[in-house]
């Protein structure tokens, strides 16, 4: 595991404490029998702008903390213990694309919004519901004083609350990002409601004409760029994924503790002592790959990609199995609604597909290390 120093260790434990009283699982809870299409509180979010989170992770050049992505993933872990909702993440890896690729004026008009939670930015990369960047059909094609953006979007995590939408669109170049504001012309946005409840939106671009600036671009490459994007937000994905395996543990073992059966509470059993064993054990090796990512990316190490699809894969296999064991070692009442097991499955199931599942990224890393 990383050695946090002291204003990650504030900032974790800030966030646990933060999310346990104003984000449990009651309120996830009320959110989604509220029907609420966003999918998160607007309080909530509020408070996390206040609170300072949205810049985190950015420079001090654009008035960010300047605390690095590491520490952005202890906030977002502590969330996901209580499966609190909410954009954060998402949101400062689209703030982070402008700080990587974009003009000035874009950065002045969006930037200090996002940075304060006053808006919210979402990633459109894929265009079906599968992650496929390379499979990207919709187009940028150049017009009269910038580009016209056509197709569509499936699945847009935080899509239906977006203000910014990070969108990814095929030129005559290849594969670009551009940033486009959610309500521009042409834009059209329905909700799509997944398993675990969250404001996913299908994007529909018809004829959107954006402006020059709207393209955003790196010294690097287009390439470049959208994998940096792409791993700053697949590495947020494990920590929000290490948070539910962590929740789910927690709460498996609290209910080991204090369930009776057979004159004695079931914790005693030595069975299901080696599966709590094996899980906590589990969750710990998944904590170490995946703060050795986030850590890659604020270093801008040069085996980031690698250290970010092991750190995925592994957290996607992990809150796997910690939220399978919730339910079955929780017996019957795993299986109701009345209970918090099925939130946290339900996301798992849901993130753990996101931005590339473990299969995926085990194919991603035999790509990277030349097999």
């Amino acid at each position: 595991m990383a050695v946090l120093n002291e204003m990650q260790t504030m900032a974790l434990d800030t966030a646990r404490d933060w999310a346990r009283e104003r984000m449990p699982v009651s309120a996830f809870r009320a959110v989604r029998d509220a029907a609420e299409p966003r999918g998160f509180a607007a309080d909530a979010w509020a408070e996390i702008g206040e609170l300072g989170w949205c810049g985190v992770a950015l420079p001090e050049a654009v008035d960010g903390a300047d605390l690095g992505y590491l520490t952005l993933g202890l906030i977002v872990e502590a969330m996901g213990r209580t499966v609190g909702a909410s954009p954060l993440a998402l949101s400062t890896v689209a703030a982070d694309a402008l700080v990587l690729g974009g003009a000035p004026a874009l950065r002045e008009a969006w930037l200090p919004h996002l940075l304060a939670g006053e808006a919210v930015g979402a990633l459109a990369i894929d265009d079906g519901p599968r992650h496929a960047p390379e499979a990207v059909a919709t187009t940028a094609a150049r017009v009269e004083g910038g580009w016209r953006l056509d197709g569509s979007k499936a699945f847009v995590a935080e899509g239906m609350g977006a203000d910014l939408l990070i969108i990814a669109a095929r030129t005559d170049d290849g594969l670009a990002l551009f940033a486009v504001e959610a309500t521009a012309s042409g834009v059209s946005r329905q909700p799509r409601r997944l398993t675990d409840a969250r404001g996913h939106a299908e994007v529909i671009l018809t004829d959107v004409r954006v402006g020059e600036d709207a393209r955003l671009n790196s010294q690097d490459g287009d390439d470049a760029l959208i994998e940096a994007v792409l791993d700053r937000a697949r590495a947020l994905a494990a920590a929000e994924l290490l948070g539910l395996a962590a929740g789910a543990f927690d709460t498996t073992l609290d209910y080991l503790k204090t369930r009776v059966q057979f004159g004695q509470t079931i914790g005693s059993f030595q069975a299901l002592q080696h599966r709590a064993a094996t899980l906590f054990t589990r969750i710990e090796l998944t904590r170490s790959a995946v703060e050795t990512a986030l850590r890659a990316i604020d270093e801008d190490a040069p085996d980031r990609a690698l250290l970010v699809s092991i750190a995925k894969a592994t957290a996607g296999d992990t809150a796997n199995l910690a939220t399978r064991e919730m339910i079955q070692l929780h017996g019957g009442i795993g299986m109701t609604d009345d209970h918090d097991a099925g939130f946290y499955i339900k996301r798992a199931r849901v993130l753990e597909a996101a931005w590339g599942n473990a299969a995926w990224h085990r194919d991603r890393f035999g790509r990277l290390i030349g097999i």
